[in-house]
């Protein structure tokens, strides 16, 4: 089978990384192509991930317009040379158009609720849509359910074990108090109109005051007071500090995620919540959202009260992995489930895996 894989996000790269690695195993045809995104392309070579770049940054909602209609463009084009039988993307908007026009089957993964326009713009186009069973929208007949998140397919205990030599460089012993500080750009457009943090030299303040170190990572600058605090760790290592640190508080969504499924209580501040936010939330309690006008207090408040107790987090990680699927056996199913659209191969949308 001759498969594509789109990759538009470094969080893509994590996703699929395992689930490439077992198709080709399993001799099946792989081609990636991906879209320059913060460090996806640098994930790609850190993983030694053949790819292809389709097209560059986009700084602005009219520039990603443009930027999204070359990736499409170029997408097509080979796809049109290669004939994949399946295509497969997180969101994939150009994955779903692109295998429409060439005859391919799409499977699209997402567990967005909000991201309303990507919705509108794939889910019409794609042959079965992927969501985590705890996903609040309904996509229709095409949509298949699992219990698990996206995370998992690279955080699952059966795929990763976190190596403690990332504190070679960082000037920490394992057993020091530290926090993760994770500031988005705002930049997406589902982030339009959304806020996090009030003040962020207020959070590492009462974050130090709490008696933590605090490691920064941030998609943007920071103010020149905080660059010093900026975390120093190569971008494939993030989990392992992720898997050691006392509490992650953050505005980004996959990184908050991330940190619950390691058993890392995780504090996320942002005005925006999806299905697995709040299903962490209030089924697990390994993820506290902070939404409200008051979610800046409300978050600084929750983290010095993390850092002071002595909850037993990987006890609320047993009961959540106890409940959930390694996600790369997901895509592996959805991928090799379907077929051409002449193949009569077309798996099994609607059901709940």
């Amino acid at each position: 089978m001759r498969v594509f894989v789109t990759i538009q996000h470094p969080a893509h790269v994590h996703f699929f990384r395992n689930a490439i690695a077992e198709l080709e195993s399993e001799g099946h045809d792989v081609h990636v192509f991906a879209r320059e995104k913060e460090m996806a392309v640098d994930l790609l070579q850190r993983y030694d991930i053949s790819h292809e770049v389709l097209a560059g940054t986009a700084s602005g909602l009219s520039q990603l317009a443009r930027v999204q209609a070359t990736y499409e463009a170029r997408l097509l084009h080979r796809a049109v040379r290669l004939k994949p039988d399946v295509i497969t993307a997180i969101g994939g908007v150009a994955a779903a158009h692109v295998a429409k026009l060439v005859g391919a089957r799409s499977a699209v993964f997402y567990d967005t609720e909000h991201a309303k326009l990507i919705q509108n713009l794939a889910f019409p186009f794609a042959d079965a849509v992927y969501t985590p069973d705890c996903y609040t929208g309904s996509v229709g007949p095409k949509q298949v359910r699992y219990p698990g998140y996206h995370e998992l397919a690279y955080l699952h205990p059966d795929r990763f074990t976190p190596d403690p030599s990332v504190f070679s460089n960082l000037g920490l012993d394992p057993e020091d108090a530290f926090v993760v500080l994770r500031l988005i750009e705002w930049g997406a457009s589902h982030d339009v109109g959304q806020a996090g943090f009030d003040n962020v030299h207020d959070v590492v303040s009462q974050l130090e005051a709490a008696g933590a170190e605090v490691l920064i990572t941030s998609e943007g600058s920071l103010p020149s007071a905080l660059e010093s605090r900026r975390a120093t760790v190569d971008p494939h290592r993030m989990h392992d500090l992720l898997a050691y640190a006392d509490l992650f508080v953050g505005e980004g969504a996959t990184m908050a995620a991330e940190s619950a499924v390691l058993g890392t209580p995780a504090i996320y501040v942002n005005t925006l919540t999806m299905g697995y936010t709040d299903e962490l939330d209030e089924r697990y309690g390994l993820l506290f959202n902070c939404q409200e006008d008051d979610r800046h207090a409300r978050a600084l408040e929750k983290a010095v009260e993390i850092l002071e107790g002595d909850d037993d987090w990987q006890e609320r990680r047993r009961r959540l992995l106890a409940d959930k699927i390694d996600t790369t056996d997901v895509i592996i199913r959805a991928v090799t489930g379907h077929g051409r659209r002449t193949s009569g191969q077309a798996g099994k949308p609607g059901a709940e895996v």
